[in-house]
């Protein structure tokens, strides 16, 4: 069987700790933030951690990479 290749989307979007967990980049932030309030925007800044659901499925897409 050959072998599984990185998904270069979730390679672009997602970076996985030593841990196993899955760090992302916030959704919301690149334009129209004008509307916002300073707190949402100050919320939505740095990264976010993935649940758990989701993170055996996004390991998968990653796994070409070493994490």
């Amino acid at each position: 069987m050959p072998k599984m290749k990185t998904h270069k989307g979730v390679k672009k979007r997602f970076r996985a700790t030593a841990n196993k967990k899955i760090k992302h980049r916030r959704a919301g932030t690149s334009h129209l933030n004008s509307r916002m309030t300073q707190k949402r925007k100050r919320n939505l800044r740095g990264t976010g951690v993935l649940l758990k659901p989701d993170t055996s499925r996004l390991l998968e897409a990653l796994a070409g990479n070493s994490y």
